[in-house]
């Protein structure tokens, strides 16, 4: 009985064996400390400022590995931490506000694997250092807010069916209508039963009144919405900030965490994650005098806001446009060259805009910027976190023509202020406040320190393994061997195709592979030996031995691959590390162990008489 493979099937594992290789080089590349400076303002940074940049580095003995200049971006690389943090301290102090000095980590993968789309794997907050914020979402302000606008559909539902009413406040957590005719009372409850169902009604001893009140069940949803909308929110800005696999995920009921692997700089991270910005779009009230308003007698239907420069200004109370109804924002300039952000509404918000602007042309409109911002005071020895919410007329225009769906709202401050909002619009805006409870940082030392940890435990125990089968199974233990090293190889290149993220447990997840892929081996060799002793040829032990194996190898496989796919469903974070690499381990093991080998098995002893197998 001879032993062989078709033409195809050799093929097919060289080309897996060369692939494998080509998409696993990547990583041993690894990353350069770097520096990158990027212009705030809307020109880029010339080649002129680029070698200015490069002198001053040098000028204070900092030895640059490379440095490059593209696309009016600075990006400078050292050959350690301490060298990149000096220069970006030196760089912070010469270039002033208008430029944005950053610290990253730069991958050293050549421009040919590059253009092959060939890249290293991720590395996780534990192996390549980075940022962990634990953020705590404001429950009490989601149901607030909730309240506020429950209140003005009460009182747009009201004008929409010419029902009278006196006023229509927020007081103790009702939203409390007052009526002016008693007639009206029973059209005023048909409505809000019909329109409102998830409020309650209850009917005062005041008989001109009628009280409601979120619901006990609306309120939890709410809540829970508004944690689920700012993990959402959260994503789509950390992916603005361009961080590679970050890891976002809820603790408990009002809390959600937040690492970013990779991420030194961390004051623009907490700029970004913990702000809460958004656009309201107001009419003004040109009708009343303002400065009773300021006296504190303000007309019902209108609300007092300030204006940058501290003048007071009368807005109407309804809300033409809100934040969550912007698809899209970018910043740029105006016709006389100020910082803007151009904005893009959805179909609802666009509808609104123009059936507004239709009826309104010549009157002004303002944009009032709102955003919570919480300062950490020194009260009686102790820190106490206040947070406040910031309500500021940032432009007030007069409406020129009727717009709906695009249009720019001007009276930003700087270029890098249109930047940021444009990009806290884009990402959407948050449910609810954070607030910034825990912050903790790793460093690229500590996460190199895990990395030759781990490293260590994968060559002792790859070394051992080796040993043992060379010593055990002579030259069938060696192809083994050269079996779990491609092994390992189709493991780190598939990680890397995907662009998964390698964390302490995925080496865990890797060197469990290890045994498994030997495993296989195992039972091969071991009923092979049992052929060879009932008296069966070795072509015919060959054959049988992979044969009859690999059933008990294929069911093995299975239930931990079965176990596998569970801890990746129902686990979180570094759990799911583990589990995809033992669900990636497990494949690829039952590739090389039984097609790998038998192919290598088949070159050396297929095609040709043997007497004896050195088993």
């Amino acid at each position: 009985m001879q032993n062989h493979f078709p033409l195809w099937k050799n093929l097919l594992i060289l080309v897996v064996f060369v692939v494998g290789i080509i998409y696993s080089l990547p990583n041993l590349y690894g990353d350069d400390p770097s520096v990158q400076v990027s212009s705030t303002q809307t020109t880029l940074i010339s080649q002129i400022q680029a070698n200015q940049i490069e002198s001053d580095i040098k000028s204070v003995g900092l030895a640059i590995k490379a440095f490059e200049f593209n696309d009016g971006r600075v990006l400078a690389r050292f050959k350690n931490t301490d060298d990149q943090l000096k220069a970006a301290d030196l760089l912070r102090d010469k270039m002033g506000s208008n430029y944005t000095v950053a610290l990253n980590l730069a991958p050293t993968t050549p421009p040919w694997l590059r253009a092959l789309g060939a890249d290293a794997m991720y590395l996780g907050l534990d192996l390549r250092g980075g940022v962990h914020f634990l953020l705590e979402v404001d429950m009490n302000a989601a149901a607030k807010q909730a309240e506020e606008r429950y209140t003005d559909d009460v009182r747009l539902a009201l004008r929409s069916a010419k029902l009278r009413y006196q006023a229509v406040t927020k007081d103790g957590g009702f939203i409390k209508v007052t009526l002016k005719a008693l007639e009206d009372k029973p059209a005023v409850l048909a409505l809000l039963d019909k329109d409102f169902r998830t409020l309650e009604i209850t009917e005062p001893e005041a008989q001109d009144q009628v009280w409601l009140k979120v619901s006990e069940k609306e309120t939890l949803e709410i809540k829970k919405f508004a944690v689920a909308q700012n993990m959402t929110t959260l994503r789509n800005r950390v992916n603005e900030l361009g961080v590679a696999e970050p890891v976002i995920q809820q603790q408990g009921e009002n809390r959600i965490v937040v690492q970013l692997p990779g991420v030194q700089d961390t004051t623009r991270a907490k700029e970004i994650l913990g702000t809460t910005a958004t656009l309201e779009y107001r009419l003004v009230d040109v009708e009343h005098d303002v400065q009773q308003a300021v006296a504190g007698h303000p007309p019902v239907g209108s609300r007092l806001y300030y204006e940058r420069n501290g003048n007071p200004i009368l807005l109407d109370r309804r809300v033409i446009v809100t934040g969550d109804q912007i698809v899209d924002a970018s910043s740029g300039v105006d016709q006389d060259g100020r910082p803007s952000v151009n904005i893009s509404l959805n179909g609802v918000g666009a509808a609104k805009m123009a059936k507004t602007t239709q009826v309104s042309v010549g009157k002004p409109m303002a944009v009032v910027f709102i955003e919570y911002k919480v300062d950490t005071k020194i009260i009686n020895g102790e820190k106490v976190r206040h947070k406040e919410k910031v309500e500021k007329v940032i432009n007030v225009a007069t409406i020129q023509g009727v717009f709906s769906k695009r249009f720019q709202t001007t009276g930003l401050d700087s270029p890098q202020e249109a930047r940021n909002l444009s990009l806290l619009l884009r990402a959407g805006a948050l449910a609810a406040p954070v607030d910034i409870v825990e912050e903790r940082t790793v460093g690229p030392s500590l996460g190199q320190d895990n990395i030759d940890k781990g490293m260590l435990s994968f060559v002792v125990g790859f070394v051992l393994v080796v040993l043992f089968m060379a010593g055990y199974y002579k030259l069938f233990g060696m192809i083994a061997n050269f079996a779990l090293a491609f092994n390992v190889v189709i493991v780190v290149a598939i990680l890397s195709m995907l662009q998964a993220t390698l964390t302490l447990p995925g080496i865990a997840g890797i060197i469990l592979t290890v045994g498994m892929s030997v495993d296989a081996n195992v039972l091969i060799f071991e009923r092979i030996k049992e052929e060879i002793g009932i008296g069966n040829t070795p072509q015919a032990a060959i054959f049988i031995g992979y044969d009859k194996a690999f059933a008990t190898i294929l069911d093995s496989h299975f239930t931990n691959l079965v176990v596998a796919v569970v801890l990746f469903a129902y686990g979180t974070g570094s759990v799911k590390g583990f589990a995809v690499t033992l669900i990636i381990g497990i494949l690829s093991s039952m590739f090389t162990a039984i097609t790998g080998t038998r192919m290598v098995i088949n070159w050396y002893y297929g095609n040709r008489r043997v007497e004896k197998l050195s088993i």
